[in-house]
């Protein structure tokens, strides 16, 4: 059994997309940071760090984007979130996982200037393929469009700035495990933390 713990619009959505993408069931539970519930004694039970995602495996607790990604695309193999050419091209997406991890999610809370140095790296790692790592989408491609999408919501840059990023971005929304995934999370509302 799996079970996502998630706040939408937040980093959980990258997990969310890449379960709907593996097509196998699972539940959420849906926090409010609002309402503070990641600071609930019955979660920090679950994850001392109070943040999500969380996904439960089995009532086992698996948390931060990669870690999660990974276990989902090695326990699911079917759904292709892992290139094809064995460790180098899983070191490919490894190393776009911590580029994203590293440079780009932090760069939004350095302000304007960094959040578009950040985008401008990625952009030119993305060399206008239309997916990250070896021509077809990838968990890396999942969380490079969460990670701009919110970027996009919360200070449009101007589209020709990032035109590889742009590209991907609408690519991504065509996928209906996206498109699934924003549906969901926008019906529930979107709290996002600062």
């Amino acid at each position: 059994m799996l079970t996502l713990y998630l706040s939408p619009g937040s980093s959980a959505m990258a997990p969310h997309i890449a379960l709907h993408e593996i097509g196998q069931p699972f539940e959420t539970r849906v926090l409010s940071f609002a309402r503070r519930d990641h600071r609930d004694p019955a979660f920090l039970a679950i994850n001392p760090d109070g943040k999500v995602p969380v996904l439960l495996v089995d009532g086992r607790p698996l948390t931060e984007v990669a870690g999660i990604f990974f276990y989902l695309a090695r326990r699911f193999p079917a759904a292709g979130l892992l290139p094809e050419g064995g460790a180098e091209a899983e070191a490919r997406v490894v190393s776009w996982m911590s580029f994203l991890a590293a440079t780009v999610h932090p760069a939004r809370r350095q302000g304007p200037d960094a959040a578009r140095a950040a985008y401008a790296l990625a952009e030119q790692r993305l060399g206008g393929a239309d997916w990250a790592v070896g021509g077809r989408l990838s968990i890396a491609d999942i969380h490079l469009f969460r990670l701009f999408w919110r970027f996009r919501n919360a200070s449009p840059p101007d589209g020709a700035l990032f035109p590889g990023l742009q590209a991907h971005h609408d690519r991504m929304m065509q996928r209906p495990a996206v498109q699934r995934t924003c549906a969901a999370e926008a019906a529930t509302g979107y709290e996002l933390p600062a």
